[in-house]
């Protein structure tokens, strides 16, 4: 048995004309709203309360690009950081290799310079290495017997004489420095020519010049040159300038103290100057006349 509908919904106008009208009101919404914006309040208000669905349904997704775009850009920077300093560093360690070059291209000028004004010619040398012993002030260089160095040939810099040559091997040679303990050179004050001889007391402690009266003519800031009369430094290689000058009362001399006018400690490369030529020998003394016997 078939049930019957209700008369509430068998009432109404049929499909098609409920289609025709609601196509006829929608045709008139649009051209209403094209031409005399009658809608635009309506979609104001539905755009405000649809804000909060809509800020809901794209703040996840545009929360997850946000996240992968920072990210991204971290991953970016934290590179580009990672270049910039490893670049930085290199810049430095050039700037700083370069600086240490233009150091010894001078210190090489100035050596030139001072060769072409020695009495002698000249080799240059390089520090190898300091000696074993750690008590003697003593350097070895790169030149050697190959090189015609001989033992007694003087070292010295730009500035003044750096010590002597005491060993010499095929490659290599050892050269004993001003202050060591052992090395002593015969010296002239360049203010007023007084003779006198300079001595080491030990790698980096100040020279000394001994046995000299309290009341000598020597002053804080005179120069020490080579005397020459010892036959091995020529004359007037700079040696040391005087420091210090104690004059105490009661001792028989005073006490006087210099410092190395070459910078030892302070430069790679040095001079070595040709060996002397040899000096006539000592006139031989005439013995006295025998007397005669009666």
């Amino acid at each position: 048995m078939q049930a019957n509908q209700p008369d509430f919904f068998n009432r109404g106008p049929k499909p098609l004309t409920r289609v025709l009208i609601f196509s006829a009101l929608s045709v008139g919404l649009i051209v209403g709203d094209a031409n005399y914006q009658l809608l635009n309040q309506v979609r104001d208000k539905l755009s405000l309360a649809l804000y909060p669905l809509q800020w809901l349904a794209t703040t996840p997704i545009n929360a997850l690009i946000e996240g992968k775009d920072f990210l991204q850009q971290q991953t970016l920077l934290v590179g580009e950081n990672k270049t910039l300093n490893n670049d930085k560093l290199a810049a430095q360690g050039m700037a700083m290799r370069l600086h240490a070059l233009e150091i010894e291209n001078a210190h090489l000028r100035s050596l030139k310079v001072a060769s072409e004004s020695t009495p002698r010619q000249t080799q240059l040398t390089k520090i190898l290495y300091n000696s074993r012993d750690p008590f003697a002030a003593k350097l070895v260089l790169d030149k050697g017997q190959q090189d015609q160095i001989s033992l007694g040939q003087i070292v010295l810099d730009a500035s003044g004489v750096v010590g002597q040559i005491v060993r010499v091997q095929p490659l290599t040679s050892e050269v004993r420095l001003l202050s060591d303990r052992n090395h002593m050179v015969p010296v002239i004050v360049a203010r007023n020519q007084l003779r006198t001889v300079v001595y080491g007391s030990g790698r980096h402690t100040p020279l000394e010049v001994r046995n000299m009266a309290p009341n000598v003519d020597i002053q804080v800031g005179d120069q020490l040159l080579t005397s020459g009369i010892d036959s091995i430094y020529p004359a007037g290689l700079p040696v040391a300038k005087v420091t210090k000058v104690e004059r105490t009362t009661g001792n028989a001399f005073a006490r006087i103290y210099s410092e190395p006018l070459a910078k030892i400690d302070q430069h790679r490369y040095f001079l070595i100057l040709d060996a002397p030529a040899a000096p006539p020998p000592y006139p031989i003394e005439a013995s006295a006349p025998k007397a005669k016997k009666h």
